[in-house]
C-alpha cells in the first residue's frame, strides 16, 4: 500500500501542477453550463410548456424552471464526469510520451499496482471538478427553481461518485491503448462530442428510433444518466403530484425526459439501474488491471 500510496499521491501532484490538463479538465463543465444555458434551456422549456397547454394544465413558471433546470443539470453531470475523467487520465499518457512510465515499470512496483495508481489519482482529480460542478448546478437549481429534498441531494451526489468511478474506468482502459498526444486529443474530442448522444444527455432517448432505443439501453452511461434525471426532478413530479396532475400525465413526463428507461420493451427498476452501473465499474477496473498485467509480463519476457 506504501507504493500505492506514494504514486497517488505522485500523480495528484502532477496534475495540478500541470495547468494545461487542470484548465482542460475545468473548462468542460463550464462549457456545457453555457451551452446548456444558452441554447438547450429553450428547447426544453418550449418543449414543456407546448405540452403542458396542449393538455390544458396551467402551471407557474417556477415549477417549468425547475423541471427544465432539473434536466440540463443532470445532462451536464451526466456527460462531465465522464469526459472530465478522459481529461484527468491524461497523465497516463504524458508518462510514455515523456519516458517516465518507462522509468517506473523498471522499479519494483507491481504493474497492477501502477495501473492502480493512475485509476485513484484520476478518481481524486475528476471528483473535484465534478463536484464542484455539482455545487455550481445546485447554486443554478436555488436561482431557477429549487424542488430538491436532502434525499434527493444526496442521492445526485452518489450518482456524480458512481458515474465518475465509470468515467474513469472508461477512460483507464482507452487510455490503456493511447502512447502519443495526437491520438488523446483525437479520443477526448470524440469522446466529448459523441458521449451526450449516445447516453441520452443531448436528445431524450425517447424520441430516437426503437432499434436505436435498444442498443442505447445496452449502455452502462445511459443508466447513469437516468439516475441523475430521476434525483434532479423528483421534487418536481412531487410538487406536480400535489397539484393534481394526473398520474398518467406524470408518467408521461418521466418517460419522455428519460427518468424511466425500457429495456427491450421492460422498465428498468432504479435498484437495477445502480447495479448496471457498480457492475459495470467493476468489469472495467477489472479488465483495466489485467490488461497492465498482461502487459507487464510481455515486456519481461
Amino acid at each position: 500500500m506504501t507504493g500505492l500510496g506514494a504514486l497517488i499521491k505522485r500523480n495528484i501532484k502532477l496534475y495540478f501542477s500541470d495547468k494545461g490538463m487542470f484548465f482542460s479538465s475545468l473548462i468542460t463543465p463550464v462549457i456545457l453550463l453555457v451551452l446548456y444555458g444558452t441554447f438547450l434551456k429553450n428547447v426544453y422549456d418550449d418543449s414543456f410548456r407546448s405540452a403542458l397547454e396542449a393538455a390544458g394544465v396551467s402551471v407557474s413558471d417556477k415549477l417549468i424552471n425547475g423541471c427544465v433546470g432539473g434536466q440540463l443539470v443532470s445532462s451536464l453531470l451526466a456527460v462531465s464526469c465522464v469526459t472530465v475523467a478522459f481529461c484527468s487520465n491524461l497523465l497516463m499518457i504524458k508518462d510514455k510520451t515523456t519516458g517516465a512510465k518507462r522509468d517506473l515499470t523498471i522499479t519494483p512496483v507491481k504493474p497492477g499496482t501502477l495501473a492502480l495508481g493512475y485509476y485513484f489519482s484520476t478518481i481524486f482529480s475528476t471528483l473535484i471538478i465534478s463536484l464542484t460542478a455539482t455545487g455550481v448546478c445546485f447554486g443554478y437549481l436555488a436561482v431557477v427553481g429549487w424542488y430538491l429534498s436532502v434525499g434527493d441531494v444526496f442521492a445526485l451526489l452518489l450518482d456524480v461518485l458512481l458515474l465518475t468511478l465509470f468515467g474513469t474506468a472508461l477512460s483507464s482502459c482507452v487510455n490503456f491503448f493511447l502512447s502519443t498526444d495526437g491520438q488523446a486529443s483525437a479520443v477526448g474530442t470524440l469522446i466529448s462530442a459523441g458521449y451526450g448522444f449516445i447516453c441520452g444527455a443531448y436528445m431524450p432517448i425517447s424520441s430516437f428510433t426503437e432499434g436505436l432505443r435498444k442498443v442505447i439501453s445496452l449502455l452502462p452511461g445511459t443508466y447513469g444518466t437516468s439516475l441523475l434525471r430521476n434525483h434532479a426532478m423528483q421534487g418536481v413530479f412531487d410538487e406536480m403530484s400535489s397539484l393534481g396532475f394526473p398520474t398518467e400525465a406524470v408518467e408521461a413526463i418521466r418517460d419522455g425526459v428519460d427518468c424511466n428507461i425500457y429495456f427491450f420493451g421492460n422498465k428498468v427498476e432504479q435498484s437495477e439501474m445502480y447495479l448496471v452501473l457498480i457492475a459495470s465499474v467493476a468489469v472495467l477496473i477489472g479488465l483495466y488491471i489485467v490488461m497492465n498485467v498482461v502487459a507487464g509480463r510481455k515486456k519481461r519476457r
